[in-house]
């Protein structure tokens, strides 16, 4: 399985004080925001604070790989008897999503971005010099 790419993503119980510590304390590069979220650069990695867990969430954090193909995942991980939490399933925010945990409980989400995204299209005006 290819994985194309890998961020860390926190749901915090106060998420304007968290992106306040990796903004301002930390003073780490933000990638890219969205509604309810911020992406920061972290070296080679992404840190992914998404506002939507709330004070009483229980979900501490989940590792994020990108793959070509969810369903590829799904069939290779299956094989190999790793338990799946959550079927490839296309989420609201446009992305096909598979969970499962690794031996010590910690989340990993198998992310596919479809072609149609915002995170795979190229938003530049024709003939920009971006």
């Amino acid at each position: 399985m290819d994985i194309l790419s890998g961020r860390v993503i926190l749901r915090p119980t106060d998420y304007d004080a968290t992106v306040a510590f990796y903004r301002d304390v930390l003073q780490l590069a933000i990638a890219r925001e969205y509604p309810g979220g911020t992406v920061f650069f972290a070296g080679q990695s992404l840190i992914e604070i998404a506002g939507h867990a709330g004070p009483d969430s229980a979900f501490g954090g989940a590792l994020w790989l990108q793959v070509r193909s969810a369903a590829d995942a799904f069939s290779e991980l299956s094989a190999r008897g790793v338990t799946i939490t959550a079927k490839p399933k296309l989420q609201p925010w446009g992305l096909i999503e598979m969970w499962v945990t690794d031996p010590d409980g910690v989340a990993i989400v198998f992310v596919e971005v479809p072609a149609d995204h915002p995170l795979r299209r190229d938003l530049r005006k024709p003939g920009a010099n971006t």
